[in-house]
């Protein structure tokens, strides 16, 4: 893995997205072999999420994953960094408020959103870790947060085969179909790069929330986390993640007893 290729500064990784963000849906549809759309759709069914309140989709690039939300009369806010996703989706969706804003330091005021939510984005996150606490503070006591992210397979023939695809063929049909094929060489190795499921899962024990469970879709390819703010918002917060942190400074195997995976 060429590490120097994943030293990008935020704005670096802003202006990749940037460019590729004409294709990018059609793109991820090709390299997914069409998971996406079942991946996205798991998702929407982890929020549990009704009229009358208010989601916020981090890293939401075009649009795509805000959009079902839009569909059933939702209020949801599709945030994200690259100015270039946000004008393609505001051109497809106008009905859909896009904000530009850091997942490190969200342009929202506390206890905001009832539901929140992130997918495929939060490894693209300079600081991940504070993207989770950003998110604690912004979703309101007793509101949901739920992550889909690339993770590790869990059969290691599989895992396997999985980490070819990853770093051979995907950047070799990205050169085929890609405005930018430099920008999936990052994505693929970002994606290598990324911890397996029970380090995020403790990441998120770490950052304050609650109720940590996950689901693994297409053999671990993918997993969907979630998690719970506490209820009160005397124990939920930056000084409760803070202290949440530093209890939870021994190994990650240490935490694994406290969490637990979803049904499939």
């Amino acid at each position: 893995m060429n590490r120097a290729s994943l030293d990008k500064r935020p704005d670096e990784v802003a202006t990749m997205f940037d460019d590729v963000a004409p294709k990018y849906d059609v793109v991820n549809d090709v390299l997914s072999m069409g998971q996406t759309r079942r991946w996205r759709k798991v998702v929407v069914e982890a929020m549990e999420v009704s009229r009358g309140q208010r989601v916020l989709d981090l890293a939401a690039g075009t649009g795509t994953s805000s959009e079902p939300y839009a569909d059933e009369g939702i209020d949801v806010v599709a945030c994200d960094f690259s100015l270039g996703m946000l004008k393609v989706g505001k051109r497809r969706r106008p009905d859909i408020d896009f904000i530009a804003g850091d997942a490190t330091n969200l342009p929202f005021a506390d206890n905001t959103f009832d539901a929140s939510t992130i997918s495929f984005g939060l490894r693209n996150v300079n600081e991940p870790k504070k993207a989770l606490a950003e998110m604690l503070r912004v979703t309101k006591p007793g509101g949901k947060l739920v992550i889909a992210e690339f993770s590790q397979p869990v059969v290691p023939l599989w895992r396997n085969l999985y980490t070819e695809y990853l770093m051979r063929a995907l950047p070799a049909i990205a050169v085929k179909v890609a405005s930018n094929p430099d920008a999936y060489v990052y994505l693929a190795e970002s994606i290598r790069a990324w911890p397996d499921q029970d380090h995020l899962a403790a990441w998120l024990q770490e950052s304050g929330w609650e109720n940590v469970t996950y689901r693994n879709l297409t053999g671990g390819i993918v997993a969907v986390h979630r998690a719970f703010k506490p209820a009160s918002s005397d124990t939920a917060g930056p000084d409760a993640a803070a202290a949440a942190i530093a209890a939870n400074k021994g190994p990650v195997a240490k935490l694994r007893r406290n969490i637990t995976r979803s049904p499939r």
